[in-house]
């Protein structure tokens, strides 16, 4: 999977990364409800949330270091 955006649509996300339902769970964004994933973008998942333009970004920064640093521990 390329970059994580706030395009990024979610389905993609969980599925390439299912450690980001984690991360996102705990900072009250639920991606997956009742076993399926949001259908949409990640922006538009955060901005149902209450997120604005500046805090989504953020968001997703920190869930691509968040990635990037479980993958470089696992060696892959």
């Amino acid at each position: 999977m390329s970059e994580i955006t706030v395009a990024t649509p979610v389905e993609m996300l969980v599925t390439a990364h299912p450690a980001a339902i984690g991360f996102l769970a705990e900072r009250g964004v639920l991606c997956v409800v009742c076993g399926e994933p949001f259908w949409g973008t990640l922006g538009e998942l955060m901005a149902q949330k209450g997120l604005n333009a500046d805090q989504s970004q953020e968001m997703v920064r920190e869930l691509g270091t968040f990635l990037q640093e479980r993958q470089s521990a696992s060696g892959s």
